[in-house]
């Protein structure tokens, strides 16, 4: 998504984000979880079950306060674009999902527009 298209989707949010938010990663970060055969942590997010990990930044978090940030797990748990989901902590999350990562971020996006 690009910056312009971020405005229109989620114009509460934006107008309170810093003007030099220029990339959608500085507030979400969504990665493809996989198994890394060549390092020898244990994966607590087994990628058969949650196949995406998201992290909302320092910044999106100052943004939308302590209440909007721990009332958000239990709105996308019970979101249809997720059939398994794992809050980690208040800010991580692992999720299964058909989504893209463009869809996983309108996801996470809308309920946090609609709780601002």
């Amino acid at each position: 998504m690009t910056l312009d298209q971020l405005k229109i989707s989620f114009p509460k949010l934006l107008s309170k984000l810093p003007e030099d938010m220029t990339q959608l990663r500085y507030i979400l970060i969504i990665d493809e979880n996989f198994n890394d055969v060549d390092s020898d942590e244990f994966d607590a997010m087994d990628p058969e079950d949650y196949n995406y990990m998201i992290y909302l930044t320092e910044l999106l978090q100052e943004t939308i306060g302590e209440e909007i940030l721990t009332s958000l797990s239990s709105k996308y748990q019970a979101h249809e674009a997720f059939s398994d989901f794992y809050a980690s902590q208040e800010d991580f999350y692992g999720v299964m999902t058909a989504e893209n990562p463009e869809g996983i971020a309108r996801v996470i996006l809308t309920e946090i527009e609609h709780a601002l």
